[in-house]
């Protein structure tokens, strides 16, 4: 028995999110179904990231366990010829046998992008946020500023969390325009559920001036969901990219 890793980019659109669900398509249900047929195993994969509806991948990690005797870096190839062109596998390799992706530390990057113009984009329209108001992202950048380092993130998480802690680490969050597309890009050990979309919808509402930069101070103190701004849509976020601290693995796990 051996275990393989996976990193997994997909374009989350047609899909009930990354996580198993009854009676609905997911990213996990797909790879579970292509991997059983390929290795005819009842195979069911660990995800790290559990990712909502809606929301796409740039690299994802997944991990089986497998009797098959394939080479680990071949299963990339076996599985991008029977995946629906929506999810596509960069790379696979062999793990420690208890390597498991959600209890190693780790690093998570992800990218909320805003199509800021007068009109919307048909390109864009499956991968940004739209919005015709004119965003100031030297506020954005002044208001993101406030939500680098160790937090209690409670106020920019779903109400529906089962976190046993709301405390995160931010290490990074930058605002960035080009041309009329703005990227909210966030680094960080780990997020609530949500945690992004509630960040990127708060400081939109900065950029409006509905909200002025140094309130985030106080949406972090007051612990309260009701504080901070208004969820963003799915479809502008993307797990660009997630990084193991610990290389408990056979080779290299960054993907």
């Amino acid at each position: 028995m051996k275990r393989i890793m996976l990193t997994v980019a997909y374009d989350g659109t047609n899909y009930h999110g990354w996580q198993l669900q009854p009676n609905v398509t997911t990213i996990e249900s797909v790879l579970n179904e292509t991997l059983s047929t390929l290795l005819k195993e009842d195979i069911r994969v660990i995800g790290a990231s559990r990712t909502d509806t809606g929301v796409h991948a740039l690299g994802n990690i997944a991990v089986f366990d497998t009797q098959a005797r394939m080479p680990a870096d071949k299963f990339s190839y076996a599985l991008n010829q029977r995946l629906p062109e929506d999810i596509r596998i960069q790379a696979s390799r062999e793990v420690a046998q208890d390597f498991h992706p959600r209890r190693q530390e780790s690093r998570k990057t992800y990218e909320y992008k805003i199509l800021n113009s007068a009109f919307p984009m048909p390109i864009y329209r499956l991968y940004s946020h739209f919005t015709y108001v004119p965003l100031d992202v030297v506020s954005m950048q002044r208001a993101a500023d406030y939500l680098a380092g160790e937090h209690d993130f409670k106020s920019f998480c779903s109400v529906n969390t089962t976190a046993e802690t709301t405390v995160r680490t931010i290490y990074d969050i930058n605002v960035e325009k080009s041309r009329d597309l703005i990227t909210i890009q966030v680094t960080g050990s780990g997020f609530l559920y949500n945690m992004v979309r509630i960040i990127a919808g708060s400081l939109m509402e900065v950029g409006r001036g509905n909200m002025a930069p140094e309130e985030m101070v106080e949406i972090l103190k007051a612990c309260d969901r009701t504080k901070a701004g208004p969820t963003a849509p799915a479809c502008g976020l993307t797990l660009v990219k997630y990084e193991f601290m610990e290389e408990n693995v056979l080779g290299n796990t960054t993907g």
